[in-house]
């Protein structure tokens, strides 16, 4: 299900949050309302929202004000927002093609947030902390094909945006289609599922 965290005691980093900013482009002071009215950033004079990279801020808000943007502004804007993500969320160095793009969004995932005040990943062990849900990696052998289930509280828009563009980095024929045959987190399902083709 969209907009509820699965636990409590997420954190999401400023630099992840300022995506919402990013992905509204020209209409910054808006976006800035969606993030300022559930506590995150300061109004600069510009009218914008400073959010700073290295702060955190709670997951639940961030949900909070993804859920007032996908009433208000609709699938296309929450899209925009998953692209802007991979221009500003912490990814690994490992990332060479589109399979390790791919299996990077998990581990950026969770590089992006901290629970209880503990970073969700640790790059030196590999060790990962459970309870934000996940982002999947499915290769298909002898196919230009790729199964992401994603698990998660975010919206289904969102993430097609950011499989969207961290496959397009890669294979610029790139499709990627949210798996309609399959349990959707806007129809109450716990995950959504896409197919990730190209040429």
């Amino acid at each position: 299900m969209q907009f509820v965290p699965f636990a409590e005691g997420i954190e999401v980093n400023g630099q992840t949050a300022w995506s919402i900013v990013a992905g509204f482009k020209a209409f910054s002071v808006l976006a800035s309302t969606y993030l300022l009215e559930e506590g995150i950033g300061t109004l600069d004079r510009d009218g914008v929202a400073l959010v700073e990279p290295e702060a955190w801020y709670p997951q639940r808000a961030w949900l909070k004000a993804f859920e007032k943007i996908s009433a208000h502004m609709g699938d296309a804007v929450l899209f925009e927002i998953g692209k802007a993500i991979t221009h500003n969320a912490v990814f690994p160095p490992s990332v060479k093609d589109i399979h390790t793009a791919i299996q990077a969004i998990d581990i950026a995932y969770h590089l992006n947030h901290r629970k209880q005040g503990q970073l969700m990943f640790d790059p030196a062990t590999g060790s990962m902390l459970e309870g934000i849900g996940h982002y999947g990696y499915e290769r298909l052998e002898g196919q230009n094909r790729i199964i992401s289930v994603c698990e998660n509280p975010y919206p289904c828009a969102f993430d097609r945006g950011i499989l969207t563009c961290m496959a397009e980095r890669f294979e610029p024929s790139v499709q990627v289609v949210h798996d309609e045959t399959r349990p959707c987190r806007k129809r109450g399902g716990n995950s959504c599922t896409y197919l990730i083709t190209w040429k």
